[in-house]
């Protein structure tokens, strides 16, 4: 996962694999509904020829990475900074990117998930501490029936959030990443009765794709609708945003606007089903998008916050088992200085590399990109210090 403090790699004990795969204009604004904040472009004081320098360093980018299309958004205070998408959105057919292109953003789905459980906790719908499988959880016995493997019953909704609920982690036995043909019901039942838990809940950190799955579930239960349009009406209208949606799989389906994905080293980003992958990582947006979402979480002047402080407490606190240090794992967000700092979530797939930030300092930005490279932690770890880089062009931003 890349730092987003400085934008030097963050390293403690993960592996290599699981690091990249943990946080693996304005005609096209005008035409979605929008709040007014967001209606017309600020450049919050930037000259032109500091924007231009932040265009060359997105072009070095795609140059050093072989990247086809970037999309980037920056707001300052609520206010628009910067945004702009470059590049191919179909390189076979020399189709320009634009800035309302969609994106699938990977990972970057785990925050919109978070708080989305959040605001279910906030209208008492849900508790952290609520069990999730067996007669007395969420779930009942929709997905098997007692006696459970160990620990089963024990899991909690904290346990999903926080990435440790004692096993399933994201290395090559990641449930999400085999049997491709079995939907949500079918690929829960088979790994909570066929793949053990390592550790007591509560105790071990370690990534979890399959946890975040189980959670889509969890707000389907306790709302009675698909997870893809409770967030629609429930999170993302709220924000204005109108255009995000779960990706489909194939090439031939892929949305109005949405980009082509290109694989880099035999990878195939067409041979995934990320539909699937929905509340852990399968939306699709543009980087204004979630520069909108990323200001209405907490609010900024003149947007209101989805959550109440409390809540946004309870979401940003490390999860006591993440290893110790400045840069940590919360709840479906990394955070620095206990949730006092920075907040960021990176995504990365075969054809996407993404990652969205939000700092005290009153900035919050998104970079989407429709490849990947390998190893892919250098991908990551470059468009985490090229955002750095861009937003530090203007000395009097203070970044």
């Amino acid at each position: 996962m890349s730092n987003s403090s400085t934008g030097t790699p963050f390293r403690r004990t993960l592996t290599r694999r699981t690091l990249l795969q943990n946080l693996a204009g304005t005609a096209a604004l005008a035409a979605v509904p929008i709040p007014k904040i967001f209606a017309q472009r600020q450049y919050g004081g930037s000259t032109g020829q500091q924007r231009g320098e932040m265009g060359r360093l997105a072009g070095q980018f795609r140059r050093q990475f072989r990247v086809p299309a970037t999309s980037i958004a920056i707001s300052r205070n609520g206010q628009f900074a910067y945004d702009e998408t470059v590049g191919m959105a179909d390189p076979q057919h020399v189709l320009q990117a634009q800035q309302s292109s969609l994106f699938r953003i990977a990972s970057a789905t785990k925050p919109i998930t978070s708080v989305t459980i959040f605001s279910l906790i906030e209208q008492g719908k849900l508790n952290l501490t609520d069990k999730v499988f067996g007669p007395s959880g969420i779930l009942d016995i929709k997905y098997g029936k007692p006696p459970y493997k160990p620990y089963i019953t024990d899991i909690t909704v904290d346990h999903l959030l926080t990435h440790t609920s004692g096993g399933w982690p994201n290395d090559n036995t990641d449930p999400m990443m085999h049997n491709d043909g079995w939907d949500h019901i079918k690929l829960i039942t088979e790994t909570i009765a066929n793949v053990p838990l390592t550790y007591p809940p509560g105790t071990h950190w370690a990534y979890s794709n399959f946890g975040y799955c189980i959670l889509g579930r969890v707000i389907e239960q306790v709302t009675g609708q698909p997870y893809e349009g409770y967030v629609q009406t429930n999170i993302l209208a709220p924000c204005g945003i109108t255009t995000m949606q779960i990706a489909k799989n194939s090439e031939r389906e892929r949305a109005p606007n949405e980009v082509v994905y290109v694989g880099q080293y035999s990878e195939d980003p067409y041979k995934l089903n990320v539909t699937r992958m929905d509340s852990h990582g399968g939306w699709i947006a543009s980087s204004t998008d979630l520069v909108q979402f990323l200001n209405h979480v907490a609010g900024a002047p003149g947007i209101p916050a989805l959550l109440k402080p409390a809540t946004i407490k309870m979401m940003t606190t490390p999860a006591p088992a993440y290893p110790p240090g400045d840069a940590r794992y919360a709840r479906g967000w990394m955070v620095r200085n206990n949730g006092a700092g920075n907040w960021w979530h990176n995504g990365s797939l075969p054809g996407t590399t993404s990652i969205m930030v939000r700092t005290p300092t009153g900035f919050c930005w998104a970079a989407l990109c429709n490849t990947r490279s390998q190893p892919s932690d250098e991908i990551d770890t470059a468009i985490d210090q090229m955002m750095w880089n861009m937003v530090r062009t203007v000395p009097s931003w203070n970044a």
